[in-house]
C-alpha cells in the first residue's frame, strides 16, 4: 500500500471530525484526530471478523435447514444459494480484516501520520474557499448538501492540487479510489465529474463544460446540513 494512499484515508476519517471552525485548530488537535482515524481502522477490523462470523453461522444454519426442513427440491436449492451468498459475505469480510492490519501499521509511520496532518491542516486553513471553487463548477448543487464523505473526498483533493503540489489526474484517481471504498454505488463517477471540472476552471485557467458535470445521485447526496 501507498503510504500517502493511506494518508488521504486517515485524513478523509479525521475530516469527519473537524469543527465548524477548524481553523483554529492546533497542530495537536490535527495530530489527535489522525491518531484517532488509526484507532478507527483497528476497529473495523474487529467489525468485519464479527460480521464473518455472523454470517457463517447464517450459512450453517441454512445448510442445516436444506438437510432437515426443505420439503422439496426448488426449497433445498433456496436455501443451499442463500448459505452459497452469506458464505461469499464471510469471506469478504475476512478479506478486509485481512487488509486492515497492514493497513494500521502503515498508518502508524511517521510520514504517514505527517502527510495526514498536512492534509487536515489545509482542509481546515483553506475549507471556505475551497468550498467556494467546488460550489463554482457544480451544476444546480453546493457542497454543504453533499453526503458528507463525499464533500470531504472533493476537498481532500483540492487542497492536495493547490497546496500540497500533487499533479491533478493522481489527485483525481486517488479521490476515486477512497469513493469506491467509501462513498454510494455511483459516487465515484459525480466525484470524477465535479474535479475534472475543477482541474479545468481552476487549475488550468479554463472556463470548464457543463457537459462533463454528473448529477449527484440519492445514494450520493444528503439532505442540507443547516
Amino acid at each position: 500500500m501507498q503510504a500517502r494512499r493511506i494518508a488521504r484515508e486517515l485524513a478523509l476519517l479525521g475530516m469527519s471530525q473537524l469543527p465548524d471552525k477548524p481553523e483554529k485548530l492546533s497542530a495537536q488537535d490535527l495530530e489527535g484526530l489522525v491518531s484517532a482515524a488509526v484507532k478507527s481502522l483497528m476497529g473495523e477490523v474487529q467489525d468485519a471478523l464479527e460480521q464473518a462470523s455472523a454470517d457463517l453461522q447464517r450459512s450453517q444454519d441454512r445448510l442445516l435447514e436444506s438437510e432437515t426442513r426443505a420439503t422439496d427440491v426448488s426449497s433445498a436449492r433456496a436455501m443451499l444459494q442463500d448459505a452459497i451468498a452469506a458464505t461469499q459475505n464471510a469471506i469478504n469480510y475476512l478479506g478486509s480484516a485481512v487488509q486492515i492490519p497492514e493497513l494500521v501499521q502503515l498508518a502508524n509511520r511517521k510520514a504517514v501520520k505527517t502527510y495526514a496532518v498536512e492534509i487536515l491542516s489545509h482542509a481546515a486553513l483553506h475549507r471556505a474557499t475551497v468550498d467556494r471553487d467546488l460550489d463554482a463548477v457544480m451544476v444546480a448543487w453546493q457542497v454543504r448538501r453533499l453526503a458528507q464523505v463525499d464533500r470531504d473526498i472533493l476537498r481532500i483533493a483540492v487542497v492536495e492540487v493547490q497546496h500540497l503540489g500533487i499533479p491533478d489526474r493522481v489527485a483525481i484517481n486517488e479521490a476515486v479510489e477512497l469513493a469506491k471504498r467509501y462513498s454510494g454505488e455511483d459516487g465515484y463517477r459525480f466525484i470524477n465529474g465535479v474535479l475534472r471540472r475543477w482541474v479545468t476552471r481552476f487549475a488550468t485557467g479554463g472556463d470548464g463544460d457543463a457537459a462533463d458535470q454528473t448529477e449527484p445521485t440519492s445514494e450520493v447526496s444528503a439532505t442540507p446540513t443547516d
